[in-house]
């Protein structure tokens, strides 16, 4: 047989393909191999608002898959093999998402061809608080139109930031730890009212400081950015891989340079009061590719269980 032979069968959720890859002499018959949908899993189950998660993809025992790919809303995904069978990726919900949120995953099979998979998945609403702070009166007034400029220019370093991340492979180790022994003072996500007129939302984690005390890196990367950001004073970003990144802001002193390697618990700044804030401390970020999450979600995710 020179022609190739394609019979789909479809049964019980089973696709049975039966192929004659390459050509056949006459003495040769194309074997039958029958491709099993792989599973697809997410943990946790129901994934928090705002919040960090894992996506488990894992092969059938006589299906093996060679590479998987896939997106939940606009982020890439990032799936690495952790076994024989099975490959996993970080993913990420972001804040104001709705019941669900869908999930494509493209699977590529040792054999040939791909499928691919449309999930919906069901979220945790996220449970904020709302505090009101009363600020010097030039940090509520509008910009003008050089703040304005400034402005757009550090959003742009962010974001490209964020695109660097999506491009470099993982980085990050399984070991992550707070960059400060600080409580926590302003929660990610709680809403926020100025003076009673401007309402916004908070995307990172406020830690307690002392001016000058120490922060350090939460796991593994190489310094992205090291920069005096209009709202966020002097900030240091840290490049992660696989889509994560973190940023340390209004620091009084930023002690690494773009390029760096650091650890988890290498020292990237000191606490300060640069940018619009109200006081020393420490306001933490951690992103996966544009989508801001809690902190707290990282470290869980990572805990030794």
């Amino acid at each position: 047989m020179r022609s190739l032979l394609l019979l789909v069968l479809v049964a019980g959720g089973a696709v049975a393909w039966l192929l004659a890859p390459r050509s056949f002499g006459r003495a040769e018959d194309a074997a039958a191999l029958i491709l099993m949908h792989p599973e697809i899993s997410w943990e946790p189950r129901r994934p928090g608002e705002g919040r960090l998660f894992r996506i488990r993809v894992t092969a059938s025992e006589h299906t093996p898959i060679m590479g998987v790919r896939g997106e939940v809303g606009s982020e890439e995904l990032h799936f690495e093999r952790v076994g024989e069978r099975v490959f996993v990726s970080l993913a990420a919900i972001p804040v104001g998402s709705d019941s669900t949120v869908s999930t494509t995953v493209r699977v590529v099979y040792v054999a040939g061809g791909e499928q691919t998979f449309e999930r919906r998945i069901s979220i945790t609403p996220g449970t904020y608080a709302h505090e009101e702070l009363r600020v010097a009166p030039r940090f509520g007034t509008p910009l003008d139109a050089a703040a304005r400029r400034q402005l757009e220019g550090d959003q742009e370093k962010a974001t490209e930031a964020s695109r660097v991340a999506h491009r470099t492979p993982r980085l990050w180790q399984e070991v992550v730890i707070m960059p400060r022994d600080g409580r926590v003072t302003s929660g990610f996500g709680d809403g926020r009212q100025f003076n009673g007129q401007i309402s916004s939302r908070h995307m990172g984690l406020d830690l307690q400081g002392f001016q000058g005390d120490t922060v350090v890196a939460a796991t593994r990367g190489v310094v992205s950015l090291v920069e005096r950001f209009l709202l966020a004073g002097n900030i240091v970003y840290l490049n992660h891989g696989g889509g994560l990144l973190s940023a340390y802001f209004h620091l009084s002193e930023q002690l690494v340079e773009v390029g760096d390697t650091v650890e988890a618990g290498s020292p990237v700044g000191l606490v300060g009061a640069t940018g619009r804030v109200t006081g020393p401390h420490l306001h933490w970020v951690v992103r996966y590719g544009r989508t801001s999450v809690d902190p707290r979600s990282l470290l869980e995710l990572t805990k030794p269980k």
